[in-house]
């Protein structure tokens, strides 16, 4: 049976439940994956995606930081957490479907400003948690696995509005993407998004700071979605809904969307 997941960093979902629950609505995709939720999971506003069909929910949250939830309309279990890096952060969470899939939903620091590890503490941790997650795929290749969410990394030049201005930007400089493509070749993932939209500039993510973010267009594609290496065929569809970075009191990210047949 199909199934159509999205990815989407909201932000705050307290905050910003109101376009949660219109993406709900608009898209009605089976599987919405959440990151930046900050909230614990009891104040998040469940009660009224499950009145929107969305019932089923794997979460971990804290307050004020963080925090990752799958919301779905299809039957779930947990499937567990890791805590990489040892930092505390509700940073993953898994759940697997009674199809036997397991979705790893993942919120990878963003690494501060400064991509020094010497002189930012953030940004040590940030690379630090990209090598404990290639050692656990390492260790455990995945298996009929999908992993989404805002992994705050921008891999290829076309993922960045402008490469050479941003070679020494958090997010997109040579040691982040080496850890990065580390961390995909550890678990045999494949890049679904980019397997479906192989060319062209494509972003998921816009700064606040821009005055129109839509015409000046400096975005980044921070938000993923892998599949692992036996299911990778049957991920089609893929798509950023680049419209919901513009509605009321939006999050300065956009849904990922692809679509698994399986």
């Amino acid at each position: 049976m199909p199934f159509t997941l999205a990815t989407w960093n909201i932000n705050s979902v307290r905050l910003r439940e109101p376009i949660v629950s219109k993406l709900l609505t608009e898209e009605g995709p089976d599987i919405l994956c959440l990151q930046e939720c900050k909230s614990p999971v009891d104040l998040m506003p469940l009660e009224k995606f499950a009145e929107l069909g969305y019932g089923h929910v794997v979460a971990r949250g804290q307050k004020g930081y963080n925090g990752v939830a799958i919301l779905s309309k299809l039957p779930i279990q947990d499937a567990g957490d890791m805590d990489f890096a040892g930092l505390g952060h509700a940073r993953h969470v898994a759940g697997r479907l009674e199809n036997g899939v397991v979705i790893h939903n993942f919120y990878v620091p963003a690494g501060g400003d400064i991509p020094d590890r010497e002189k930012n503490e953030k940004f040590g941790q940030k690379l630090d948690y990209l090598s404990d997650m290639r050692d656990w795929f390492r260790g455990s290749r995945p298996e009929k696995a999908i992993l989404v969410g805002d992994l705050n990394i921008a891999p290829r030049e076309d993922d960045v509005w402008n490469h050479k201005q941003l070679l020494k930007i958090v997010s997109h400089t040579p040691v982040e993407v080496e850890h990065f493509g580390a961390v995909m070749d550890a678990g045999g993932w494949s890049d679904v998004t980019r397997a479906d939209i192989p060319q062209g500039l494509l972003y998921s993510w816009w700064s606040y700071r821009a005055k129109d973010w839509d015409a000046a267009d400096k975005g980044r594609r921070l938000d993923h979605v892998w599949a692992s290496a036996d299911i990778k065929a049957a991920a089609h569809s893929s798509r950023i809904l680049r419209g919901a970075r513009g509605w009321e009191k939006p999050s300065d990210h956009a849904p990922v969307f692809a679509t698994f047949d399986l």
